[in-house]
């Protein structure tokens, strides 16, 4: 979630807080505004480099809600119905919009068709109100009432830990597909069917983190998150108190036997070997 109006007024903010390169695709940019204008200009700014804009409509915290922006949307249709008629006037990529559902079903219909009034491409919906907690089981029948309203593609949201529980929401729901948060960042490769996060994996984010210059506080975040139900609880403490990347590194390879080195050599293969199979296909 990238705040639309720093993004657009500022090339700082643009630098630090996206980046992406030509095997990135497909990738969406999701942007918090409080109007169209603000975000028109961000999805203007983003469109050469993007799939698509997504507009965040159900950010729960405070501050966000304080910004007018997030969940605060939920309660103000009319300005998500003019964010998204000003995107689809501005850029050529789709503009879909990520809510969340309201207590009475029969707003969250009325928000979802004054959005599809102006052309929305698709709708991911998270099956829990604005105040509801994480603990709290997600609405199933109003995830499957957006489905039932919708003309475009809806993806469900919340409580997608393994692929069991995305085949379950999409079985309950009839949504075309499913989204992951918390679920994701504990297991990136949950999508592959992986009930924990495996080691080959790890390994890749270390080595492409590494690539890329990741500053050592999300490095260290992402792995603890990774790490958390493989590592007993003497580990976790042992590794959640680190603070630089080499103590990381340091860690990684005394007690799990990390080999950044051979990594790399092996991706190198990788990528000469497609790069061989995509001269023979072009050939």
């Amino acid at each position: 979630m990238i705040l639309a109006d720093v993004f657009a007024s500022s090339n700082y903010a643009r630098e630090c807080e996206f980046s992406t390169n030509i095997l990135d695709d497909p990738v969406v940019i999701q942007f918090a505004a409080s109007n169209g204008v603000d975000l028109a200009n961000a999805a203007e700014l983003a469109a050469p480099f993007v799939s698509g804009i997504d507009i965040n409509c159900g950010c729960p915290q405070k501050w966000a809600i304080n910004e007018k922006i997030g969940s605060h949307l939920m309660s103000d249709p009319e300005t998500v119905r003019d964010m998204v008629r000003q995107v689809k006037a501005r850029v050529d990529v789709p503009c879909s919009i990520k809510i969340r559902i309201h207590r009475d079903l029969r707003e969250t219909e009325e928000f979802v068709k004054r959005a599809l009034s102006v052309g929305v491409d698709f709708i991911t919906v998270h099956g829990r109100t604005r105040r509801q907690k994480s603990t709290e089981p997600v609405n199933l029948d109003g995830m499957k009432l957006v489905k039932e309203v919708s003309t475009v593609p809806v993806l469900a949201n919340g409580d997608v830990f393994t692929m069991q529980d995305a085949n379950d929401i999409v079985a309950a729901t009839g949504v075309d597909g499913t989204m992951s948060a918390r679920g994701i960042l504990e297991n990136p490769a949950l999508f592959a069917g992986h009930t924990v996060t495996p080691w080959e994996c790890i390994e890749d984010y270390v080595d492409l983190a590494l690539s890329y210059g990741t500053n050592a506080f999300i490095f260290h975040h992402h792995l603890m998150y990774m790490f958390e139900k493989t590592m007993s609880n003497a580990e976790r403490r042992t590794f959640n108190s680190l603070t630089t990347i080499p103590a990381i590194l340091d860690y990684l390879e005394e007690y799990y036997g990390l080999d950044i080195a051979r990594k790399r050599v092996e991706r190198s293969e990788q990528m000469l070997k497609r790069d061989i199979n995509n001269t023979r296909i072009t050939l």
